[in-house]
């Protein structure tokens, strides 16, 4: 999982529901903070990934801002703070996407779209239903399809779990199991208490939807939109060959970030801002 190192928002960041047609999406809500432009340049929209929250993109809010672009980050339905049914099927791919057309219609301006890992499959989904809101996509650290088949074992046993025990007692034994590094990674009671308020429905039915994906890379460089594929210089879920595979199939602009493996974000969060940054100053 991503482990950002503060769940308090940077000064200058607002903490507020995101209120759409579907909803309300608990969300952090950060202003440009550069110089004025005469065209105001579209808002970024980052939705997390597996296990994670709105707080994974903390250390890139002020960055974002200073570089001249409005942020919006969300929990996504049953994720941390937004609440979500008990129901799989409420987290059915094509319903989080619609989630996500109903977020950037909330937003109001065009948008730069970006996810990371599963939220990334969930960005490709809504682009591909609708992709006129969006001024470009970024996909960090998510694959052309299901993920590497070790992934695919620790979702199962992860899925076989939570069928079966609480949220704590899941929580403990992933830490049992984890790298000895992560427990002194990021702020452990945040990390333990975000785990505890996600729904169960939506981690087993959104890790299925990780073992399964099918790739739909054609579908998406079919689409006339600014793509942008980035990672780490590592990566356990998708080797990032393959994400250098994808890049050259969609056409996309391809970003290595140094020192970071599968959560850049957090890993190094103002060198991802900066790629970004880049990235959609080159759209106009």
């Amino acid at each position: 999982m991503s482990r950002p190192l503060t769940f308090t928002p940077p000064p200058g960041t607002r903490s507020a529901p995101l209120q759409t047609s579907r909803g309300a999406f608990a969300a952090l809500l950060t202003p440009a903070a550069g110089p004025a432009t005469s065209t105001p340049r579209p808002t970024a929209l980052l939705l997390p990934g597996f296990t994670g929250s709105k707080e994974d993109f903390t250390a890139m809010l002020q960055p974002l801002a200073a570089a001249g672009y409005g942020v919006v980050t969300v929990d996504g339905r049953g994720q941390y703070e937004t609440p979500g049914p008990d129901d799989q099927e409420a987290y059915a791919q094509g319903e989080l996407a619609r989630d996500v057309l109903a977020q950037a219609a909330a937003i109001d301006t065009p948008v730069h779209l970006v996810g990371h890992s599963l939220g990334g499959h969930i960005a490709r989904a809504a682009v591909l239903l609708d992709p006129a809101p969006f001024a470009s996509l970024t996909l960090i650290s998510s694959g052309p399809a299901e993920v590497a088949d070790v992934q695919k074992q620790k979702l199962k046993l992860l899925s076989d779990a939570l069928t079966r025990l609480e949220m704590a007692q899941v929580w403990e034994a992933m830490r049992a199991m984890g790298p000895p590094q992560d427990a002194d990674a990021g702020d452990e009671p945040a990390l333990r208490r975000r785990w505890l308020m996600h729904n169960p429905a939506q981690l087993i039915a959104t890790g299925r939807q990780l073992a399964t994906e099918p790739d739909r890379v054609g579908e998406l460089a079919a689409l006339p939109l600014a793509l942008h594929v980035m990672s780490g210089e590592s990566d356990d879920a998708w080797p990032v060959p393959l994400l250098d595979e994808m890049a050259v199939r969609l056409g996309a602009v391809r970003s290595v970030i140094a020192g970071a493996e599968h959560s850049p974000n957090t890993d190094r969060p103002e060198r991802t801002a900066e790629a970004l940054a880049a990235f959609w100053d080159a759209q106009g």
